[in-house]
């Protein structure tokens, strides 16, 4: 007869897995060197067992979802499961098999317990800078040779002592060496932070019952998602969209989704997007998958966590040689892109049949700004800032799209305080708020996006990836497509330039970048928004005088009351 566990320490150990994630992410930002992990939270670290399927994965960036457990099984194929060894420390950022840019380094450690391998810990963070053409990385690559170092996996602690001619390396290779180590240690203290919490939890249950409680955990995952999908009608559902280029000035890149609905299976199809592109926002396959996993946990059991029991109903394809499924040589430097697109696709594919779930577009990409340079108050010392911009995310039938949020790729991931920025680099942010009129209307209004200053305090290099200029953040149901992002190098002067992507533009002291963020689509007609919520929207900026009127039928009076009978006549022309 088969042992079974009670409910009640089921959940006290489920708990216990996030808990010890939570954990190992803390440790992480708390330990990190650079702003970009301490202050932007660009990392991302997993508990997992001793088959490398996740038991407990921390916030983080959403677009590392179920990624970590890939990389534990790829080390484990290329050493063999028995060849770990406790004080072990692994290391690895290779684009075609972790999927990501190289920056993305990925740690991965065993763990040990009354002498046996009873799981993993891995913690994923950005490394600002890995020896790349350009600082931090290219925006016109064209090759992965020119985006750093690329590493297989690699053992870089043997039985708990360094090898310090491989870190030697890694330091000697990077323009911020030193903080490149800083980082690299905080992910190693994340994963013995994990390691030691996990063998607590051993020492207090046993290893009988923790694997009890996990085979159920996961059992209940499946069955939830399994059920979930059953009830999606039948079919298949398709949706497309465009990317502006390819960071080299291509023509449009197609993006194409293809879901398909069988019982409680789901697959999603990519064949007919874009093959491999020459400029760098090629991707590896492990992280078009967990891409396709944000989507889908978008829409099935969201408020669940991650464990070794989801994603069993959910197939992912994609041609060899695509976009996302990359290649050598191609360049990955910007593989986030058609990521943040391709989320974005899956529930409009299915908006039709999951009406009470779906969202209207966001504003869809990272919108990178990086600013590079020596720094005249701390003896021209090099310094490289490193920034994504939040956006306006799509509306939904409850509710209101977020305003000025981090895109779907990122989750937490944040850009930097105003007061950390300007001591760490010689720029002042002058201006920073909602750009008003930039949320797609509808009965609820998609989240608007963003404007920063920037004025620069010496000369430097300006780097830019801003995208979906071509195909923003569109409305759903009635709703309207929200504004598209832009970039003004000097507004109001007589050298004004508009542009989305820059690669070590030259700027001098007393330059301006004014960085603008397109906002989330809309949901529903925009006339059937409850008057009083526009006239609210009008106060507190999102929405113009102007705009109230034009886009929702509004009327208001110069003191922001609303005139009710032009209101009403307004509202009945755009009804019609």
């Amino acid at each position: 007869m088969d042992k079974k566990i009670n409910p009640i320490t089921t959940e006290i150990i489920r708990n216990a897995f996030v808990s010890i994630a939570q954990d190992m992410n803390a440790t992480l930002i708390r330990s990190a060197y650079t702003p970009i992990i301490y202050e932007g939270k660009d990392c991302s670290v997993a508990l997992l067992d001793e088959n490398g399927d996740v038991l407990g994965q921390s916030l983080g960036l959403p677009l590392f979802l179920g990624n970590l457990e890939i990389c534990v099984k790829l080390i484990a194929d290329k050493i063999g499961w028995d060849a770990f060894k406790p004080g072990d420390v692994f290391y690895m950022n290779d684009s075609y098999m972790t999927g990501t840019h190289l920056n993305d380094s990925t740690i991965v450690t065993p763990i040990f317990w009354n002498n046996k391998r009873v799981g993993f810990t891995a913690a994923r963070a950005h490394w600002l800078d890995i020896g790349a053409k350009d600082p931090g990385a290219p925006m016109d690559s064209h090759e992965i040779y020119q985006e750093g170092m690329r590493w297989g996996p690699t053992r870089i602690y043997e039985s708990g002592e360094p090898r310090e001619e491989i870190l030697d390396f890694f330091k000697r290779n990077s323009r911020f060496g030193y903080g490149l180590i800083g980082d690299m240690n905080a992910q190693i203290a994340a994963c013995r932070t994990g390691e030691n919490r996990f063998q607590a939890v051993l020492n207090r249950f046993g290893h009988e019952t923790v694997i009890l409680a996990r085979d159920e955990i996961f059992r209940q995952s499946e069955k939830l998602e399994r059920d979930t999908v059953q009830n999606i009608p039948d079919g298949v559902y398709t949706a497309e969209g465009t990317l502006d280029d390819d960071g080299l000035g291509s023509d449009p890149i197609p993006i194409k989704v293809e879901v398909q609905i069988s019982g409680d299976e789901m697959t999603v199809d990519l064949a007919g997007s874009a093959n491999q592109t020459h400029g760098p926002i090629n991707c590896g396959f492990a992280q078009t998958i967990s891409a396709v996993r944000v989507a889908f946990k978008l829409l099935v059991n969201p408020n669940r966590p991650v464990d070794g029991g989801t994603f069993k109903t959910l197939t992912v394809t994609a041609p060899e040689g695509s976009l996302f499924r990359a290649q050598e040589p191609a360049a990955c430097a910007w593989y986030f892109t058609p990521l943040g697109l391709l989320i974005d696709l899956i529930p409009k594919a299915l908006s039709d049949i999951l009406m009470d779930s779906v969202a209207a577009a966001h504003y869809g990409d990272s919108m990178v700004i990086y600013v590079s340079g020596q720094d005249p108050r701390k003896g021209n010392s090099p310094f490289l800032s490193v920034e994504p911009t939040p956006g306006g995310w799509g509306a939904y039938k409850t509710g209101d799209g977020q305003d000025a949020l981090i895109n779907n790729v990122n989750g937490s991931f944040k850009d930097l305080p105003i007061e950390v920025y300007e001591n760490k680099y010689p720029i002042m942010l002058k201006r920073y708020g909602f750009r008003t009129d930039t949320g797609g209307a509808g009965q609820t209004r998609g989240g608007t996006g963003i404007y920063r200053e920037y004025h620069m305090q010496t000369s430097s290099s300006l780097y830019l990836w801003f995208e979906r200029s071509l195909t923003p953040a569109w409305g759903i149901f009635g709703g309207k497509d929200a504004a598209p992002p832009d970039v003004v190098i000097n507004p109001g002067s007589e050298n004004e330039h508009h542009l989305l992507k820059a690669s070590a533009l030259p700027l001098q002291a007393n330059d301006v970048v004014l960085t603008q963020t397109g906002g989330g689509g809309g949901f529903g007609e925009p006339w059937k928004r409850d008057a009083e919520k526009v006239r609210e929207d009008v106060i507190d900026g999102y929405v113009s005088h102007d705009g109230a009127e034009q886009d929702y039928g509004v009327v208001l009076h110069d003191d922001l009351t609303i005139d009710k009978d032009a209101t009403e006549a307004r509202r009945e022309a755009m009804g019609l």
